[in-house]
């Protein structure tokens, strides 16, 4: 009797063998499915990058600018890259009103005539949204004019936010600074030899162009902050060269990243692949996205399909530094 009650107590302290095996089994089972969800987690395909691109007012002739074609040719190659997948890109020809939309972008790239908040309708609102877009750390990127100030927009020591957001800018009659506009039959651009993504996969090219040069980088002798960083550079003006910066970067202290070019002026330069090249860099970059070794790849894209209003552009009286 002894005997059988210390089984039972035995029993009862030590499961049998089968009772054994269902927990490990179980406990097999537990720690396949804990597997099988990490695994699930680690494959499931991160959130698309955004890019919300806003067209600009521009009044300058067809086959020049062509901010309308240009943001259309972006949103098209930016979605269509074929080594960085997945980009979505929002196009807008006004500041756009839903938060959602403000919200999901990675990077916001403005195209116009100067640079588009400061003509866009409400322009203290939109200046204020984009505020707030860039607080949280998202990317800008500014295509040729959109680069631009004017005496109206800046306080007359030449400070706007846009300093501070992109690097610099293209100060067209200011007072404080007095960059220059004009176009050239040919013009050499050079990567500036930084050790920096936006330079991968693209070398000097030439090609007739407007590049703004002098631009402006903040008092103090016009010298770029440590962090803002050259890209891509130019010889200008071609009769009494001087190493000038036409491309440059940001690392703001907000995380966020801001990325200038000052090209390009005629609409047929998109189709120049090196150019294309750096501009489509510079926006993935922007929104904190990994440039390939190789840069962006993109196919050349069919430059009258984005419905510019001329490929080829009208004969013009020379200009000064308007844009």
């Amino acid at each position: 009797m002894v005997r059988v009650a210390a089984n039972v107590l035995l029993y009862l302290m030590k499961p049998p063998l089968l009772t054994r095996r269902m927990m490990i089994q179980r406990s097999a089972q537990g720690l396949g499915a804990l597997a099988l969800g990490s695994a699930l987690v680690r494959a499931a395909p991160a959130e698309p990058a955004r890019v919300l691109i806003v067209v600009g007012p521009s009044n300058h002739p067809p086959g020049t600018h062509e901010v309308a074609a240009g943001g259309r040719l972006m949103q098209h190659v930016l979605q269509h890259l074929d080594n960085v997948p997945g980009i979505q890109a929002d196009l807008c020809f006004e500041w756009p009103q839903q938060a959602a939309v403000r919200n999901r972008a990675g990077t916001v790239v403005f195209i116009g005539d100067i640079f588009p908040p400061q003509r866009l309708p409400d322009s203290p609102l939109v200046l204020s949204q984009l505020g707030e877009m860039l607080a949280r750390g998202c990317g800008l990127a500014c295509v040729h004019y959109a680069t631009g100030l004017r005496a109206v927009d800046v306080t007359p020591d030449g400070q706007h936010p846009l300093l501070q957001w992109l690097g610099g800018y293209f100060a067209t009659r200011c007072p404080h600074h007095q960059s220059v506009a004009k176009v050239f039959p040919e013009v050499t651009i050079a990567p500036a030899g930084s050790d920096h993504p936006v330079t991968r996969g693209w070398r000097e090219f030439s090609l007739p162009e407007e590049p703004y040069y002098n631009n402006y980088f903040g008092p103090g002798g016009n010298r770029l902050a440590p962090n803002v960083t050259p890209l891509a550079v130019a010889p200008l003006p071609p009769d009494a060269p001087r190493r000038e910066v036409v491309a440059w970067g940001v690392e703001r202290a907000d995380t966020g990243r801001g990325f200038a070019i000052v090209m390009p002026h005629f609409y047929r330069n998109w189709a120049n692949d090196d150019l294309r090249r750096l501009i489509l860099n510079g926006i993935v970059w922007s929104a904190k996205m990994e440039v390939p070794a190789g840069g962006v790849q993109s196919a050349r894209p069919d430059l009258a399909a984005f419905a510019p209003e001329s490929i080829e552009p009208r004969p013009r009286p020379a200009r000064g530094a308007s844009g």
